[in-house]
């Protein structure tokens, strides 16, 4: 098997799980080359009674009780058959040669540990104007036509790949899963009651400071569904709060936090200065960066 794409779901949205099977459906990687698992976190929505996987030939769901998208791609790659892992998002849409292209990849460059590529928007419905300033954290990237290729030197890079479409050489993986299995603090990241991140971070922090490199390729392309709900004031600002606050933790845990830490009885005088700071009153783009800035600071809080 020379691939295994992991899809993480929890309660997906029917219409757009369909769609990302159909571009896997599409790939111009022959079926018997790759496998396809469906990790279910604990869904009630029992969306796999809905699911005919009969066109894959190595397909299975297999599920985690443990609620978080950290433990289900644990679970993931702990039944990966694959020299390679994708994960796919149960809302990507994965151009037609994506496999290929991993597979070719991997083989012109043996110390690539993960790679991604371009994760362009697909809209379910008409944008505000102003959400052009929030693709970055809706997983929406596009770095150009020039490949990206970083060693680690204490520092996260800009370019390293994000959850979308990541591509994992699935030995560069063992450092992570390692540090997992002993991690008493383990960010889970999504869950269903929190909208907090990190975990395709700290994959990337752990395979590069295991001497892999990591890299971006413009050649892998993939489309995010972005519904209605996730262009809302509301969802965007708790989104960043969640998120914000979650990778100052993952920076503060791996000693590469460029920020200080800040005493919990100042947290709040902070937040209503980065209120007036941000104008936060006076627009959607200033509210939700003022709840980003929020985030920020009770990342920082002394533990």
């Amino acid at each position: 098997m020379d691939i295994s794409v992991i899809i993480c779901t929890y309660n997906p949205n029917l219409t757009r799980l369909a769609q990302t099977l159909s571009s896997l459906q599409k790939q111009s990687l022959d079926l018997l080359l790759w496998e396809l698992i469906i990790v279910d976190n604990n869904s009630s929505n029992g969306f796999d009674a809905h699911l005919d996987l009969c066109f894959f030939p190595n397909s299975r769901i297999v599920r985690e009780q443990r609620q978080g998208l950290t433990y289900a791609r644990l679970k993931g790659f702990d039944e990966a058959k694959g020299e390679i892992i994708i994960m796919v998002d149960d809302d990507n849409i994965l151009q037609n040669d994506y496999l290929q292209k991993t597979i070719n990849l991997f083989k012109d460059h043996p110390r690539m540990g993960s790679a991604g590529g371009k994760s362009l928007p697909e809209f379910e419905c008409a944008t505000p104007a102003w959400l052009k300033e929030f693709y970055g954290n809706l997983a929406l990237r596009d770095l150009g036509n020039d490949a990206i290729i970083t060693k680690w030197e204490n520092s996260y890079p800009n370019s390293a790949p994000i959850g979308a479409g990541m591509a994992i050489r699935k030995v560069a993986l063992q450092s992570y899963i390692d540090a997992m299995r002993s991690d008493k603090n383990m960010i889970t990241d999504r869950t269903d009651t929190s909208l907090t991140s990190g975990g395709d971070n700290e994959i990337n922090i752990q395979i590069s400071k295991s001497g892999w490199e990591i890299g971006y390729f413009p050649e892998l392309v993939l489309w995010h569904i972005i519904p209605q709900e996730r262009m809302q004031v509301h969802y965007l600002a708790r989104l960043l709060r969640d998120t914000n606050r979650s990778w100052v933790q993952l920076l503060e845990k791996y000693h590469i936090n460029p920020w200080k830490n800040i005493n919990k009885q100042t947290l709040l005088p902070r937040k209503v200065k980065a209120y007036l700071s941000y104008k936060a009153w006076k627009n959607e783009v200033n509210f939700i960066k003022w709840q980003g800035a929020c985030g920020m600071l009770e990342g920082r809080i002394k533990s």
